[in-house]
């Protein structure tokens, strides 16, 4: 994919979704860090409906130390692999209000020395809460960067960093959401639904289907 086709590819996304969101529900930037911790290899729709019963009850790092582990356990036990996250979650909040007041760090760094937080996490809070452009590199945006040839790269961070390279700038805000939405709802793994992909005519696996169609 060249510069005018990575220009349309956004430009056309945009047109479509303005201001895109990530679909995990939360009302504070703690609420977005406690969400995506909870999200690693689970659905959006599966945190969310745990955190709706979990965040009127606690949605601070103090509040989350009151319940105690199995506590927040009970929370968010239909959550896959919900016993190491909540241990992390609980350390994580031990960690905020010992070392940070009780608030979520704005760098990199202390953020990724939080247990359960790695750099796609850390990515994400980066871009939600504090309007950075970063790209936090799921397996939506890893396939969606590789199939269209927008930022190939055989590893997340290898992908991250050509998407920082490529993407316009009046774009990066944004561009990890509408890469997420579009691989999930449109670029979707098993197949991709080209027939009705609005930024069909920028993407390689698109063009090279149509040369191999009889």
């Amino acid at each position: 994919m060249n510069q005018e086709q990575i220009e349309r590819f956004f430009a056309t996304l945009k047109a479509a979704n303005p201001q895109p969101n990530t679909e995990l529900e939360y009302t504070s930037v703690f609420e977005l860090l406690a969400a995506v911790l909870l999200s690693a290899q689970a659905t959006d729709v599966g945190v969310n409906k745990a955190t709706r019963r979990l965040f009127p009850v606690a949605n601070t790092p103090q509040k989350i130390l009151a319940l105690g582990l199995e506590g927040l356990e009970s929370y968010i036990k239909t959550i896959g692999l919900y016993r190491s996250k909540a241990k992390h979650l609980m350390q994580t909040c031990q960690i905020l209000v010992e070392r940070h007041a009780g608030q979520v760090p704005r760098t990199r760094e202390a953020l990724e020395a939080l247990p359960g937080v790695g750099r796609k996490t850390a990515n994400v809070v980066l871009n939600v809460a504090f309007g950075e452009p970063t790209m936090a590199v799921d397996t939506h945006i890893f396939r969606v960067s590789n199939r269209t040839g927008l930022a190939p790269g055989k590893t997340p961070l290898a992908v991250e960093r050509q998407l920082l390279k490529r993407v316009p700038a009046p774009y990066r805000v944004d561009a990890h959401h509408w890469l997420i939405l579009h691989g999930r709802y449109v670029c979707q793994a098993r197949r991709p639904q080209c027939e009705r992909c609005a930024v069909a005519d920028c993407c390689d696996h698109a063009r090279a289907a149509r040369r191999r169609a009889p």
